[in-house]
């Protein structure tokens, strides 16, 4: 038996010496190199790891027929969380690992990191996860990162406007607040599609009924005859002063475009703090796809049919890093060595030469040639 592997067999049979600063110790990991002793303590504590944030499902719900809900035990490398932020969580599937960004739905200060997920049909991660979550399974996750979120001097007055999955981001303020002990006044706007599709709806109502500056409305967009929808008449008779409140809206496209558009037109859109959370829907503008997106480090040029950049890399079987596919966690950054990109949510278009972009919400106009 080789020197490392009787050190790591002393170890093994020794929990205190394992649990008292071993488990640290550049020589032990020298010892055992090139089978470095992350591998070998891996076996016994997944979870474990010098570096890498990591973390144990511990428990599981199934709030609706389309989300799961996770609590998270994270390794001492996690760093904890904003309300607002988002955060990878890296699984493995079919042998390959993937990594999706979620927004954490849990107080910044509890215990644990709670993630409310909904199923996308053909989400690759959130299928995955709503088939076998399962207490004791373990998951990478990255630091959480992001800049949709609260002050750290909190206003006076705020509106929390949420849709369908957005409302995780939004959650996790309130939940921060109430643990705070805030008693100015909030205003909790939820739309979602039937009362059966409304995530933490027996909290909400609980929250509502022990906080007397607290407001909680939940809107259902598929009940009734006429479809609700963010309307100037909605906003007045659920906070008839919401132009004077700092105001987070976090759901997909349509609601947060009808945001923004509402409060440009009352010339207050500096007090409006928006982040979508669905996919932007994909449109192609006939007069962009001409020309030829050409991946110069790969050596492959592909015929331009107006799609974002990623799903162009993809079709040409390029594998780009990316994370959450909709322009929230800038995991597919690429230089552009030049030619012209259309957003695809806001339709901005921008020439670039040797600049940065986010290749999931970016689609070329014309020729473009992309360092990938």
């Amino acid at each position: 038996m080789g020197t490392g592997i009787m050190a790591l067999d002393s170890l093994l049979n020794s929990p205190r010496k394992l649990t008292r600063g071993l488990l640290d110790s550049h020589l032990v990991e020298s010892l055992l190199t090139p089978n470095p002793v992350e591998r070998y303590v891996g076996m016994i504590d997944p979870v474990w790891s010098r570096r890498d944030v990591r973390a144990k499902v511990v428990a599981v719900e199934r709030q609706t027929p389309r989300s799961v809900t996770l609590t998270l035990e994270p390794n001492s490398n996690w760093n904890g969380f904003e309300p607002g932020q988002h955060v990878g969580v890296t699984v493995e599937i079919d042998g390959r690992l993937t990594t999706r960004f979620y927004s954490p739905a849990g107080a910044a200060a509890g215990k644990g990191l709670e993630l409310t997920i909904t199923r996308h049909p053909g989400g690759k991660v959130s299928e995955h996860l709503a088939d076998i979550a399962a207490p004791g399974m373990v998951v990478g996750l990255s630091p959480a990162e992001g800049e949709f979120t609260l002050p750290s001097t909190r206003p006076d007055h705020l509106l929390l406007i949420s849709g369908g999955s957005g409302i995780t981001p939004v959650m996790s303020m309130l939940r921060t607040l109430c643990a705070e002990g805030h008693d100015r006044p909030v205003t909790f706007l939820h739309f979602a599609r039937t009362p059966q599709d409304a995530i933490y709806a027996r909290e909400l109502q609980a929250l509502g009924e022990a906080h007397a500056n607290l407001n909680v409305v939940t809107v259902f967009t598929r009940e009734g005859t006429k479809p609700q929808h963010l309307t100037r008449a909605t906003l007045k008779s659920i906070c008839p002063d919401y132009l004077a409140a700092e105001t987070y809206v976090c759901g997909p496209n349509a609601l947060v475009d009808a945001a923004e558009k509402l409060w440009k037109r009352d010339r207050n859109a500096d007090r409006l703090h928006t982040e979508p959370f669905t996919l932007p829907e994909p449109t192609v503008v006939a007069a962009d796809a001409t020309g030829s997106v050409t991946f110069k480090r790969s050596g492959i040029a592909v015929e331009n049919d107006g799609q974002s950049l990623l799903l162009q890399a993809e079709q040409g079987n390029l594998s780009p890093r990316h994370g959450c596919r909709m322009g929230i966690c800038h995991t597919c950054v690429c230089r552009v060595e030049s030619g012209t990109v259309r957003h695809v949510r806001t339709g901005e278009v921008k020439t670039l030469n040797n600049e940065l972009v986010q290749i999931c919400v970016n689609a070329p106009v014309g020729d473009i040639e992309i360092d990938l």
